[in-house]
């Protein structure tokens, strides 16, 4: 059955063509999928390896270090010091980590999202963003830049299957390990966001700081059939990055991770250069959307590594239609549109 599947390195060898950058995406792609077998493997291992899911540290600003965090940064930095990769920024790092200098690319990365799930035997997964370093630019600042730039892009998802969601910006494909030779095969092509599925994925227990702009969203989703989207909407959480895109990126759905008026929470809580900015191409190239609540996330300029940003991806109909009630609160009033009893209300 596997071998009916292109496998990974077929794949890209045939998009490479030859060509000096894309062979060198292409070997940094399959260092990165090296790696993520190798943490697959002791992720599956579970309860059988003590000290998993311990917490061995603050990794700042309110997030939590697991030890597995601290190993899966050291496989895939390992993994990519073999790769013409010239710096690596992690999640797990302070500031860019050297690997090569004068090597064409540099790489972003969460090593291990959803680490707080670990225990729990809930998806969680390896975020990935491939970036051009141009000749004389420092390497922080090739990190920073803004996500249109990106080679390619990626998740891994650690879960029932371990699959390998990615772009080098000709669509968005699904790559999934095969159990008989845990090589990763290509199992679905040109992936396209459904944008009729009446689902949304919010954290609903931070409702109460939510903008004005979000709640109003909330508000008409929650009405159902009875208010102005005419249709009932299912909720859907898992408090896994990965495993939200995924799900999203299969059957469709709308993600909101909006900044709050929480103390750390106002830009919201996930990372731009590593998580957002890479999950953005993702969902562009399957024909969706992806902004900070208006601001198209790839369009986004980096100051820092480990900048936080509101998210929200999705269909693009959706994502815009999310735009125009922030848009209306920007006024400083909210929007006739969205009132209790506003144009949208029957």
């Amino acid at each position: 059955m596997a071998s009916e599947h292109a496998t990974l390195a077929e794949y890209l060898k045939n998009w490479s063509g030859g060509d000096e950058t894309r062979d060198a995406v292409s070997i940094a792609l399959l260092a990165l999928a090296e790696a993520s077998g190798r943490l697959s493997a002791l992720i599956a291992e579970g309860p059988f390896v003590r000290g998993l899911g311990e917490t061995v540290g603050d990794g700042g600003g309110g997030d939590i270090k697991k030890f597995l965090d601290v190993e899966s940064h050291k496989m895939f930095k390992d993994a990519l010091a073999k790769a013409p990769v010239a710096a690596l920024g992690s999640e797990e790092a302070d500031d860019a980590e050297i690997l090569n200098e004068g090597a064409p690319l540099v790489v972003a990365i969460d090593p291990l999202d959803g680490s707080s799930n670990i225990n729990t035997n809930v998806s969680i997964g390896t975020i990935f963003s491939v970036l051009p370093a141009p000749p004389g630019m420092d390497m922080n600042s090739a990190l920073l830049q803004a996500g249109n730039t990106q080679l390619a892009s990626g998740f891994f998802v650690y879960g029932p299957q371990t699959t390998l969601v990615v772009t080098v910006r000709e669509g968005t494909h699904i790559f999934t390990m095969a159990p008989d030779d845990r090589v990763f095969r290509l199992t679905q092509r040109n992936l396209k966001i459904s944008p009729d599925k009446a689902e949304y994925a919010i954290n609903a227990s931070n409702a109460r700081h939510w903008p004005n702009a979000v709640k109003a969203y909330m508000r008409d989703l929650h009405a159902g059939k009875d208010g102005p989207r005419e249709k009932d909407f299912n909720m859907r959480w898992v408090g896994s990055l990965v495993a939200e895109a995924y799900r999203i990126l299969i059957r469709g759905g709308i993600f909101l991770y909006p900044g709050d008026s929480r103390k750390g929470y106002e830009q919201g809580r996930l990372r731009l250069v590593y998580e957002a900015i890479p999950i953005a191409l993702l969902v562009s190239e399957a024909g969706g959307s992806a902004t900070d609540g208006l601001r198209p996330i790839l369009e986004i300029k980096p100051d820092n590594l480990h900048q936080r940003v509101p998210l929200v991806f999705g269909p693009t109909a959706e994502v815009e239609r999310i735009s125009r009630y922030n848009e209306a609160q920007s006024g400083g009033e909210a929007s006739p549109l969205f009132s209790e009893r506003g144009l949208l209300r029957s």
